[in-house]
């Protein structure tokens, strides 16, 4: 090897180290930040977290004995404007079916019964976002009575969580929910 072979890859070693020792370090305060990551994290850390590794999601497809499909009016930066199938992203050490049973509580505000195998299983890549930008989305097929009225309390039509039944597939469908038309 020759002299100035070896000079840069001693510097390069030298830099990996720094780098680790970096890297170790953040990683360090980050732990102090997030005690327990199962409560969830930090807006800011989720962000950076959602662009370096996908999301994995269940996403409730909600019937009732008349058939009709409970959806949720969203309205945010990340997904727009429209209706959308119910859904939560899996946090560490939660199973399917907590993260099931938690978004029917916090989003449905009743409990739902499920199929316990997911019902499609889909990628969704934006083409170009970076936060938010890649999730493993598992659809669960769900049932509530017939006679569930959504509460809404406080809610019109517009507002981000407003419920509402759908006999058919609304056109304002979130785009990134067009995967799950032919199941609406």
């Amino acid at each position: 090897m020759s002299d100035r072979a070896a000079g840069e890859d001693a510097a390069a070693n030298k830099t990996a180290g720094t780098s680790a020792a970096s890297v170790a370090a953040a990683v360090g305060t980050l732990d102090a930040l997030v005690p327990d990551p199962a409560a969830g994290l930090p807006d800011d850390l989720f962000y950076f977290v959602s662009r370096v590794t996908p999301m994995v999601n269940v996403d409730l497809l909600v019937k009732d004995d008349r058939g009709r499909t409970l959806l949720a009016w969203r309205d945010d930066p990340y997904a727009g404007q429209g209706w959308h199938i119910p859904g939560g992203i899996i946090r560490f050490r939660e199973t399917f079916e907590m993260r099931i049973r938690k978004v029917a509580e916090t989003e449905i505000g009743a409990p739902v019964e499920f199929d316990p195998a997911p019902l499609a299983i889909n990628q969704i890549i934006h083409p170009v976002r970076a936060n938010r930008g890649h999730f493993i989305s598992l659809l669960y097929r769900c049932r509530i009575p017939g006679d569930f009225v959504p509460a809404n309390r406080g809610l019109s039509r517009r507002d981000a969580g407003y419920l509402r039944w759908h006999d058919f597939c609304p056109d304002d469908l979130l785009e990134l929910h067009g995967i799950y038309r032919s199941y609406l």
